[in-house]
């Protein structure tokens, strides 16, 4: 393929929510392209970009991907690096991994539903990260598409930066042509998309086209007013600006993030054309987009997007298992080139870069280099997600902020002697997707895999089976129960044995008593050597051992403190192994004495959510049995809620926050200490842990 210069390339991340259409906008601009040879349809799963099994399962993009084409451009081909990113919440690394490569935030609107949470996310995240954006509405020609409604939606939501450059024709409630404002010339498109150029419409055709269109077209002057001092003059003149001023107005507005153009299309490739257009005309490229947060040696920088030594952020990873470990790299400065060695700052280890691609979907085209700007994929390097490559130096680009995961559920094999197979596989998807988390459970040495959702876990098991060969079932993970006593007693424990020959003796008096620690706090007060010193470890051993199973539910035991005070021996039959079953005897009868309770695990709870949602969310943590402990604005409409909650409380807690929130919310959750279970709740809890024993 082609070598590009950084002012020739354009790095688009299509975004949106689930359904707005963003898939098929992506494929109208494959196609329009020639980047493709046939218009692929996400409900038909031939799509270029949904190309994973279980997308096509799904029928809904899972994972950010990849496409590369060209624009023929008026002064110079222009490349472009389309990047495809899932609208599901559950699968949102994949929309941060396509943000943070891009230089602009394409966001699908559909014509039906208008803004959505999703598109609101999109938005958001491309603002945090310093992306310039711009708006499509996607299949304006539905019967049930109102293209004016969402317009107005979108300026309500996101401001006055939003200006509209392409707008359709309607007349009768259907789309007969499209506007380009910049050009103010109207087009209608054939059913291949082939666009022919047609008089503008005038009140014959609808009698608000000419006042919509003057009150559009004098918005549109005067966000491009703003954004330069000789513009803002012109304007207050009442001049007309030229087409060039128009661009340079637009583009610039784009640079700066004071201008969000909305462009519009209908069903299959309709005025794709048109964004092609303005992609190449409007969307700034790589050189003058922000520059990009690092470190370098403790001290923090920025990096412009340009020549100089070689830098590039490695922002996806695909763990295949026939092509190997797939990196996805935007150069940042200077020249990635093939075959060549360079250096890891984050793992401060070499990397050899063997073959380089550009890929549309999953057909590979091989490349020489890479310049500035430009993205690729280097096979079979040791590079992980958010990593570092340089030429030598130790800069290192702020890594992507994913979200953490949240949903857990334990992992079981469904073949024995599979575990290892199974971990292996889960290591490798933990390398591909970053809002996993795959560990074992220290409370319950459980295998335990977190992510977003019911849906992230799914998928993730889908591709465990079909990639790595390993089929496993998810449960809802153990809860971590404890027992522990609330009085002190004093129990006397004799193990006596006689069998012919030696026998077994071993005779000890104890006081337990409740305590704060985990493990076992062991003391011994004999006097007048009523039990040998020696026989003091066994009986700690035999405490500690014992201490596996509580005899109310069999959880492990904590909080208990042994003291022991008493005892005797037999010169002859006492050893080791009788005073760890005699402390095991005094343990068992100690405990039933001592008043035991089961312990249930309580977590901290940090919950972000929209204001006007706070109300039902506490009402929500109330029926967990949560204590709120605060509730703090953090602004953009957002609150913090701060809590104390059963564990056990838990497991749904990810959905219902995302069913309450609207996909706005948010939560980590932290082991934080043990508390007493209410007693309405034991026998719950022991029939519970009986049935899994």
């Amino acid at each position: 393929m082609k070598i590009y210069n950084t002012e020739n390339i354009r790095n688009i991340a299509v975004c949106g929510h689930a359904g707005s259409g963003k898939t098929s906008l992506a494929e109208a601009i494959l196609y329009s392209a020639g980047a493709t040879e046939r218009l692929g349809r996400v409900t038909d799963g031939n799509t270029v970009l949904d190309f994973d099994p279980e997308e096509v399962k799904h029928k809904s993009s899972l994972t950010a991907a990849l496409a590369s084409f060209e624009i023929k451009g008026e002064k110079a081909p222009v490349k472009v690096n389309l990047l495809d990113t899932p609208g599901l919440f559950d699968f949102a690394g994949g929309l941060y991994e396509g943000i943070s490569a891009a230089d602009t935030v394409m966001i699908a609107v559909s014509g039906k539903s208008g803004v959505k949470v999703g598109t609101e996310k999109a938005y958001d995240i491309a603002e945090t990260l310093g992306k310039s954006r711009m708006f499509v509405i996607t299949k304006v020609d539905d019967p049930d598409a109102n293209y004016y409604n969402v317009l107005t939606d979108l300026k309500t939501k996101f401001g006055p930066t939003v200006c509209p450059v392409v707008v359709p024709v309607i007349r009768d409630r259907k789309v007969i042509s499209y506007i380009n404002l910049i050009e103010m010339k109207c087009y209608t498109y054939d059913d291949k998309g082939k666009p022919t150029e047609t008089e503008m419409p005038t009140s014959d055709i609808n009698d608000k086209i000419e006042y919509r269109l003057d009150g559009l077209v004098a918005a549109f002057s005067e966000a491009i007013a703003e954004t330069d001092e000789a513009l803002m003059d012109k304007f207050f003149e009442g001049e007309e600006f030229t087409q060039d001023e128009l661009i340079h107005g637009l583009h610039a507005g784009m640079e700066k993030g004071i201008i969000t153009p909305v462009l519009c299309n209908g069903t299959g490739n309709i005025a794709a054309e048109m964004i092609l257009k303005e992609i190449e005309l409007l969307v700034p490229s790589p050189n003058e987009t922000n520059p990009l947060k690092a470190t370098d040696n403790d001290k923090e920088i920025e990096v412009k997007c340009g020549e100089g030594e070689l830098s590039a952020f490695v922002f996806k990873t695909v763990a295949d298992p026939f092509v190997g470990k797939m990196s996805y790299l935007k150069v940042i400065t200077g020249t990635l080139k093939s075959n060549t060695e360079y250096y890891n700052a984050v793992t401060d280890q070499p990397e050899k870069i063997g073959k380089l691609f550009t890929l549309v979907g999953k057909k590979q085209i091989e490349l020489e280099e890479a310049k500035a700007g430009d993205i690729a994929v280097a096979v079979k390097i040791n590079a992980n997600t958010s990593d570092t490559i340089t030429a030598g130096k130790h800069l290192t680009f702020t890594p992507i902020p994913f979200l953490k995961p949240s949903y857990r559920m334990a992992v079981h094999p469904k073949t024995q002697g599979d575990e290892a197979k199974v971990g292996t596989g889960l290591t490798r998807l933990l390398e591909e997707d970053k809002t996993l988390d795959f560990y074992i459970d220290s409370l319950t040495h459980e295998q335990i895999i977190a992510g977003l959702g019911e849906q992230h876990l799914e998928s993730a098991i889908g591709k465990l089976k079909s990639k790595f060969g390993a089929d496993v079932n998810l449960t809802d993970p153990k809860i971590a129960y404890r027992e522990t006593i609330r009085k002190k007693v004093r129990v006397r424990g004799r193990h006596k044995k006689q069998s012919g020959g030696h026998g077994q003796f071993g005779d000890v008096e104890i006081e337990f008593e409740p305590c704060v620690s985990d493990d076992l706090v062991f003391e011994e007060k004999v006097f007048g050597g009523a039990v040998p010193k020696n026989y003091f470890p066994a009986v700690e051993k035999g405490l500690q051992e014992s201490m596996k199973k509580g005899v109310l539910s069999g959880c492990p035991v904590v909080g208990l403190k042994a003291i022991l005070v008493d005892g005797s021996y037999h010169p002859v039959d006492s050893s080791e192994l009788a005073f760890k079953m005699a402390a095991s005897i005094a343990y068992k009868d100690g405990l039933k004495q001592a008043d035991p309770a089961i312990l249930e695990p309580i977590g901290k709870l940090v919950v972000i959510a929209p204001d006007d949602k706070t109300g039902d969310i506490m009402g929500d943590l109330n029926k967990r049995r949560a204590r709120v402990l605060g509730m703090n604005p953090i602004g953009k409409g957002m609150t913090e809620i701060e809590a104390e909650v059963p564990m056990r409380e838990m497991q749904s807690f990810t959905m219902a926050l995302r069913q309450i929130a609207q996909g706005r919310g948010a939560f980590t959750l932290e082991h934080l200490r043990y508390e007493q279970l209410p007693a309405n709740l034991v026998s719950e809890v022991i029939l519970s842990l009986q049935a899994d024993a």
